[in-house]
Formats: structure tokens, sequence, C-alpha cells
């Protein structure tokens, strides 16, 4: 790629950028969320079409106006949100926009053949006549990535491909990857877990706001530069307790208590954050507790107390009930043995609503499908659980009641947009998705907080922001549990840190005793704590 330029409107956001990518090998390709790596790689893969520049393969240039051309090129794209047909079944879904057909008709039994034959080469036995929408998100995520398999790619581009796979599923990913570079594909991967570029990639590349300002091999750098690279900054790394009101990024005090759930939905005079009980980790009120819990096969005999002011993590990789432990606290799986206590009440939800009237929120680990409405305006989707209490006499809604709402957030969440009510969150980055949805509990006021894989596809700066965030929510009084996949956010985040595998609880961690080494191997079942 040559000088390629692309706009939006009034905004340039990519400033004339030259990129190389060579056969058989993986080039790693880095940024914050809003760099403009997304853009670029649909440029390449034919989704956008550049300003100006060239794209140039085994130096033919090509004018790449659309998918299909792309595609007949040898380039596939595999974003990092979920892009199928729920209804149709895994073998059609892999062949989705390449059918095989004799006169007309679709050939079953070679598309059930193709799909066989693909998931073979990553490992992977699904269902082939089951409807994709019926899978688990890493399953649909492997779904994606047989589809851009399924072709002759000579450049193959991952968007995050591992962010919902299972470790196994990853390694797998990473077998077939190598395989694909000993055949001399070209391969595009974007990733914000630094120790895959550090295992996996030849060459690094990094933009900043639309400028390539690194591109070197992954053996000549260390991860600090890379971070530095991406965040034009040294990022300083802290512990939840230390210097949450830092002139560096630190959200404001908290002004007048929103104490509980309000009656009426109601929600903060003005953009501060909800004031609670004893700031001070683990020295408030118990406000949720599970006591012998279960869900059906998904977990068993879980025993969790979060107090007010205290942020605790269930570490597990997919499949270890982590996340089904935290989305039954906020109704979206049946409690059906042992107790749920919601501030010292008995609780059994039938339904996320239930969960939100009890002073519950939510960041669900599915974002596009659980938590956005995609073609509605950030401050919609930010005020949606409070629509009841903006609206005039309780039943008329207006737009300016939401802008308001979404206003009172806006600069303390640190939301990265055109600070336009009416932007369409669609196109906001990942991260700032998140902190819309999260912004939408503090609008609500909500003391007890449920963040399930908070910080995935998100970059290093942004998820500094929402670990910042979420410390100071704590320390303000909020009861937070965290279902998590990623050690870091344990790390980072952790008062207590309870590792889950196969639905049961097998390890607990506090203080000191949270490191990466102590999570991997209690995972891994060998526990020496």
């Amino acid at each position: 790629m040559r000088g390629i330029r692309k706009s939006f409107g009034d905004v340039e956001v990519l400033h004339g950028v030259d990129l190389d990518a060579a056969p058989g090998s993986v080039l790693a390709l880095l940024g914050e969320n809003g760099a403009g790596k997304s853009t670029l790689v649909r440029v390449i893969a034919g989704d956008l079409h550049p300003d100006a520049g060239e794209i140039a393969l085994d130096g033919t240039p090509h004018d790449i106006r659309d998918v299909a051309t792309a595609r007949r090129l040898g380039i596939r794209l595999i974003y990092q949100e979920i892009s199928d047909a729920p209804p149709l079944t895994v073998a059609e879904n892999i062949v989705l926009g390449a059918w095989p057909t004799r006169r007309g008709f679709v050939r079953n039994g070679e598309t059930r053949a193709t799909a066989r034959r693909v998931l073979g080469e990553l490992g992977v036995d699904l269902p082939l006549d089951s409807p994709v929408g019926s899978l688990r998100l890493g399953e649909r995520q492997t779904v994606e990535i047989a589809r851009a398999l399924a072709g002759q790619g000579r450049c193959l581009i991952f968007d995050e491909p591992t962010a919902a796979l299972s470790d196994a599923e990853t390694e797998r990913l990473f077998e077939v990857i190598n395989g694909l570079r000993g055949r001399g594909v070209s391969i595009l991967y974007i990733t914000h877990r630094l120790d895959e570029v550090f295992r996996l990639a030849d060459e690094v590349c990094v933009l900043r706001d639309g400028h390539i300002v690194l591109h070197d091999k992954v053996s000549a750098v260390g991860k600090d530069q890379v971070v530095e690279a991406m965040v034009g900054r040294t990022v300083e790394r802290r512990r939840r307790g230390r210097d949450l009101t830092a002139p560096d990024g630190g959200l404001p005090a908290a002004g007048p208590a929103a104490q509980g759930p309000p009656s009426d939905g109601g929600s903060p005079a003005s953009g501060e954050l909800p004031a609670g009980g004893d700031s001070a980790a683990g020295g408030g009120p118990v406000l949720v507790e599970l006591a012998g819990a279960r869900s059906g096969d998904a977990f068993a005999d879980v025993d969790l107390a979060v107090r007010a002011g205290e942020i605790v993590t269930l570490y597990g990789k997919v499949g270890s009930g982590a996340s089904e432990v935290a989305e039954a606290i906020f109704g979206m799986h049946p409690v059906d043995g042992g107790t749920l206590t919601v501030e010292g009440r008995r609780a059994r939800f039938r339904h996320p609503a239930d969960a939100i009237a009890a002073g519950i929120g939510c960041l669900p680990g599915d974002r596009q499908r659980e938590a956005m409405f995609r073609s509605r305006s950030v401050a919609e989707n930010l005020a949606a659980p409070t629509w009841r209490s903006i609206a005039r006499a309780g039943t008329f809604l207006t737009r300016r009641s939401e802008a308001v709402a979404y206003g009172r957030w806006h600069d303390t969440l640190r939301i990265r947009s055109r600070n336009d009510p009416e932007q369409q969150i669609w196109t906001l980055s990942g991260g700032n998705q998140q902190k819309v949805v999260l912004g939408r509990w503090l609008e609500r006021g909500s003391r007890i907080l449920v963040l399930v894989e908070p910080t995935r596809g998100v970059d290093v700066g942004a998820r500094q922001e929402i670990y910042r965030a979420i410390r100071s929510l704590a320390g303000r009084g909020s009861a937070i549990v965290v279902a998590t996949s990623d050690y870091e956010d344990v790390v980072e985040l952790a008062d207590r840190a309870i590792v889950m595998v196969r639905g049961r609880t097998v390890a607990e961690f506090t203080g000191d005793a949270i490191t990466v080494e102590a999570l991997t191997q209690a995972a891994g079942g060998v526990i020496n704590a």
C-alpha cells in the first residue's frame, strides 16, 4: 500500500499510509481504538475505497472497489465482530458468499464436504447441520475463521481472532496460521494482546492517529516500546486504590449519593460517580451474595459474597462457568439451586429487568448482541434503562432528555466521539462503545455492577481508562463482579480473585498473591496456594 488516504466527511482518518506485507509472514497491526487500523484493513478488503493511494499485489496495482474484487484477488478479512447468518447452518455459513452450485442449485453435498475439510484443518468438531446462532460465541468465531480459510487466500486479515476463543481453540488457530505462513500466505494480524504479537508475528506495525509510527521486526523491539508507540506516552499501570483522582485522568469526586436503585429509575443530578458505603475494599456491607448456587450444567456449589467498595473477579477460560455465574446475578441464567441475596434480601430473577429493578447493572460479554442497539444513537443507548424517569410525565421521551443524560457522562468517561448525542453507536470503536454501555448504569445509579469480559477487543489506552472508571466506582461504594478470561483484568482490578474450572471454584487469591503465574496454574489445575 502506498499513500493511502481515507476521510469520513471533513475528518481524514488515514494520512498517506505506506504498508508492506511480505508473503509467508505474519505482520501484527497494532494501535489504539480509533487509530485507523480497522479503516486500513477495510480498504485492503474492498469494504471501503480509498480517497487516494495505490494497492498492489506482487507488484501489480489493483483498483479494489468492493469485497467481491478483493475476494477474487485472494484477500479475506475475518472481522472482530460476528458477521454470520444465525438461521443458516454451520456448513452454510462456512460457504456463505461462495456457494457451490450446479445449474443454479446449491450443491449441499459439496457444501458439507467443504465445511468438513476446513473444520478438520482447524481441528474443530462442530455440528454441520445446526444453526450457527445456536453456538456459543467462541464457536461462532471459529466458523468465521473457517469461512475465510475455505477459499484460496493469498492475504488473510485477522481482526482480534482470539477474543472469544478458548485456550485450546487459540492454540489450534496459531498452528493453522503457522501452516498458512509456510504456504506463502501473507497474514495481517490485528490484536491488543502483546503476548500474541511476540509469540506469533514476524513484524509489528503500529498506527497512531492515522499515521504509521512504528514498523520493525518483532525481534528488534520490546513490549514497552510498542505500548509507547501505540499511546504516544508511557502507560502507568495502577492497582486499585492508588491515585484514583490523579490529574492524568482520575474520575471526579462523587456528588450527592444515588443510594441504591431509585424506585422510579431515577438518576444522579450530575455527571458524578454514585456514592455508596465504606470505600475501603471489603469494608462495606455485603451487597450481593451467592450461597451454594447452581445453574443447570453451567456451574454448581458457588459461594460468593461481594461487599460495597470491593472488586471480585471470576477468572476462567471459555466453558469455566465464570461468565455464567456473573450473568446469573443479572438474571440472564436461572439460579435453580442455592440462594441469591441482594442487599440482604433473597432474590429470584426471572429476567434481567428484575435485576435492573433491584439495582444491578451489567456489561454483557457479547456487546453487539446483548448490550447495544446498533442502529440507535449513543444517547439512546446510554439512556435506555432510565427512559421512564427522564420522560416528561413519565410518558413522553424526548431527544433532549436523552442528550442531557449522555452529556453527563461523555467527558467523565472520556468517550471519544464527535460529542454528538445523535451519533450512531456502531460508528464508535469497541472501547468507546463499552464506555457508553457502562455510562447507562452510572446514569441509572446502580450500586451493583456485573462486568463480563469488560476489555474484550479494547486497546491498551482504553483499557486503562476502563480500569480507572471501575476502580473509582468501587472506591465510591459499588460492589463489582468482573468475569473475565483475561488475566490482565484480574491483576489490574481484583481485590479478590476467584478461579473457576468446569463450573466450580478451585482457588481464591487476594492482595499480592494475585499474579499471572498463580492464576494460570490454578486455571490449569495446579494449585500452590
